[in-house]
Parts: C-alpha cells; structure tokens; sequence
C-alpha cells in the first residue's frame, strides 16, 4: 500500500521523467522556430551545448535507424561527459559529432557492408 502512494504521487511530482515526455517543458521540440527560440533565450554556453547536443541526438538517431553500431570508444566519450565543466562538454561533444561523421563517411565507402 505504502509503495503504491509512492508510485501515484511520483506521476503528478514535476521533478518526474513526464518532463521529457512530448508536449512538456523538457520534451522534445518538433516545430523549429519554437526550439530556435527556445535556444536564443539560453546564455550563449548553454547554446552551444545544446547545439552540439542536437547534433549528438540527431547522428544517435540516424546510427539506430540505419542499424549501425557507434564504435564504443566515442561510447565512452559521450558517458563522460556528466563529469566535465561546460566548456570540457562543448570539446568533447564537437570532438565526437566529428568522429561519428568521419565513421559514416568510412563505412560508406566500405565495399564489404551491404547497404
């Protein structure tokens, strides 16, 4: 009985993981001018990182739905980035956007992978 207290106020707590559920104040932004806005309103660190972040998700995105694996030591990399300063963040993230394309780029043009 306890439990299950815990459990229904956890749905109505904001502090929940709702907040990034579509439509709420973290989830995720389909129309562009409302993110373009939503970014313009950031200090210009927090733009940056979110831009990079962006980047990061939508190369996420493409490497799942295209069914190929992200080489686990940019694995590592991204897992790491909970631990840095702002600034590190931005690096590393830039870093890692960069490798993911150079990847792409290299598997397209190896003639062993049936696309």
């Amino acid at each position: 009985m306890r439990n299950d207290r815990r459990m229904d106020s956890s749905k109505n707590n904001p502090g929940t993981l709702n907040r990034f559920e579509p439509g709420h104040e973290l989830g995720p932004i389909e129309d562009r001018n409302e993110y373009e806005r939503r970014l313009d309103a950031l200090p210009k660190d927090q733009q940056e990182l979110a831009q990079e972040s962006t980047r990061l998700a939508g190369l996420c995105q493409y490497f799942s739905t295209q069914k190929i694996d992200i080489p686990p030591e940019l694995v590592e990399r991204v897992t790491s980035l909970r631990s840095l300063a702002t600034a590190e963040r931005i690096h590393v993230l830039k870093e890692v956007n960069k490798a993911l394309m150079e990847y792409l780029d290299d598997v397209g043009r190896d003639p062993g992978i049936s696309q």
